[in-house]
């Protein structure tokens, strides 16, 4: 008698499942592209901002936001019938960076929301990322959709590797999204054949 974890004969194959890390500044856009890209309505722990933040979280460039996360969002796309993307998107502040490890374990790489109302906050997520040698890619979040910055000129401030891709998007839109999704496979893609064919 088969059991309840007994794979029968003609049963659809199991979906390879992949991880994903969303990270970067307060306010950038982190919840935003979770939910934006998710099939299923995300997860989101978020809380809303009392008088115990003042003279904790910086607020300037985001004078409006009310809420923050304090744990974690999550999320769910599909690419094809064999692969399946779970997005898991960390707080921004740095008093919360201990979740940054715990997201971070099993993941194919991450995406840095990059604001450039507030750059410098992207330079604890990609230092991050780099001491631990994890692929990633940035994503410069485009508000209202004005692009007012190059990326070239983007690149230059965050003294990103040219190895690391910048894009500029939007992360209220899905197709501008999951062009940064589509970049950090390529480049996970890249890194790994790369290893395999080993030094020249």
């Amino acid at each position: 008698m088969a059991g309840p974890w007994t794979v029968v004969e003609g049963d659809p194959p199991v979906p390879d499942t992949l991880k994903i890390v969303v990270a970067g500044g307060f306010g950038a856009g982190k919840t935003t592209l979770v939910s934006t890209l998710s099939e299923v309505e995300s997860l989101h722990t978020e809380e809303i901002m009392t008088s115990r933040s003042v003279g904790v979280d910086d607020l300037a460039g985001v004078e409006d936001k009310t809420t923050t996360t304090v744990a974690l969002d999550f999320g769910r796309i599909t690419l094809d019938a064999s692969t399946v993307v779970y997005l898991f998107g960390t707080p921004g502040q740095r008093r919360f960076s201990y979740m940054w490890e715990e997201l971070s374990q099993g993941a194919l790489g991450a995406v840095v929301i990059a604001d450039t109302r507030r750059l410098a906050d992207s330079f604890d997520s990609i230092d991050f990322f780099e001491s631990r040698r994890l692929p990633f890619v940035v994503a410069v979040n485009c508000f209202d959709g004005q692009r007012t910055h190059r990326a070239e000129d983007v690149r230059v401030a965050l003294d990103l590797a040219e190895e690391v891709p910048l894009s500029l998007c939007d992360a209220r839109d899905r197709e501008s999204v999951k062009g940064v999704l589509v970049e950090l496979v390529e480049l996970v893609l890249r890194l790994e054949l790369a290893g395999a064919q080993g030094p020249l």
